[in-house]
């Protein structure tokens, strides 16, 4: 794969997109083939509010038609929206051990795979005069800097995500205070995370910060072998990189177990989230980040709606 490529970078595999070049080219690499991708419309970004509604004309994005209005008075009329302004981001992005691990046949780890995102998400919403901030955070808070519009505030956003992170456990619930200290007005707080962390906390802490007003939309990355357990030897330790628990078991015969244990964890995550008005998206590491970023700006929408 090369630049001279016709494929958009947003949908290159993601292991080739990381050897060609440090994470600023890359991420603007990124934004740059997911604004193509999109559909010329109004609705190009995160923050958009509805506007009005105009008639239907042919070659209209068919997503935007307002199927109640049809159904109601069989009138075909498309949703238009406007900018809004001063949106205030906050990226919470975390660090912890357990992100630095990938399976045998990944080609990233999950910490490289979510600063990938979390750099594409901050331009993108740069690019839309936005305010975007970071909360860097492993078993504490890391560091952290507050959302700022300027284009060059990207470099800082950049700086943080190359920091050295790795600590023990994973304190989600400590970055998303941290969050409610950052954005005083409601706005918009993304998860890059893989969440493996205590639900209660996180529950306590996503409650108080959307009581407050803010859109909290949570990307779950997952490397492909926490899905499905991957053929291994006969006999085999498997070893928690945070707890530093381990457990002696053949793959065999613990697959299906460990299948529905995923499972469910994946289901209590996304209902945690539902329950308390905030937004769960899927990230795998095998995945274009363009799908990831498509699957982002669709969560946002709906939670516009």
């Amino acid at each position: 794969m090369s630049l001279a490529s016709p494929a958009r970078a947003d949908l290159v595999d993601p292991a080739v997109l990381a050897a060609l070049g440090g994470l600023e080219v890359r991420a603007r690499w990124l934004v740059d083939g997911f604004l193509t991708g999109l559909h010329r419309s109004p609705r190009k970004g995160f923050s958009v509010e509805f506007a009005e509604h105009r008639p239907y004309q042919p070659g209209d994005d068919l997503r935007y038609l307002d199927w109640r209005i049809a159904a109601r008075t069989d009138r075909w009329v498309v949703k238009q929206f406007e900018e809004e302004t001063n949106l205030r981001a906050l990226l919470l992005v975390d660090g912890s051990r357990s992100m630095a691990w990938r399976s045998a046949g990944a080609g990233l780890t999950k910490r490289a795979y979510a600063d990938q995102l979390a750099a594409a998400l901050a331009l993108l919403l740069l690019k839309q005069r936005d305010a975007v901030g970071l909360v860097r955070f492993d078993e504490t808070v890391t560091a952290s800097v507050p959302p700022r519009a300027r284009a060059a505030h990207f470099q800082r956003v950049l700086q943080l995500l190359a920091q050295p992170a790795g600590g023990r456990d994973s304190r989600l619930d400590l970055a998303l205070r941290e969050a409610a200290g950052l954005v005083r007005r409601p706005g918009l707080v993304i998860i890059v995370s893989d969440l493996l962390c205590e639900p209660a906390p996180v529950a306590s802490a996503l409650r108080a910060l959307r009581a407050t007003g803010h859109d909290v939309l949570a990307l779950h990355v997952l490397d492909p072998g926490e899905r499905e357990l991957p053929d291994g030897p006969a006999d085999a330790r498997y070893v928690d990189p945070e707890s530093g628990v381990e457990i002696a078991a053949s793959a065999r015969d613990v697959r299906d177990r460990y299948r529905a244990a995923a499972a469910a964890a994946l289901a209590q995550w996304q209902r945690l989230f539902l329950e308390q008005g905030a937004r769960y998206a899927l990230c795998g590491t095998e995945e274009p980040f363009g799908l990831a970023l498509r699957r982002a700006f669709a969560a946002r929408e709906t939670l516009r709606a």
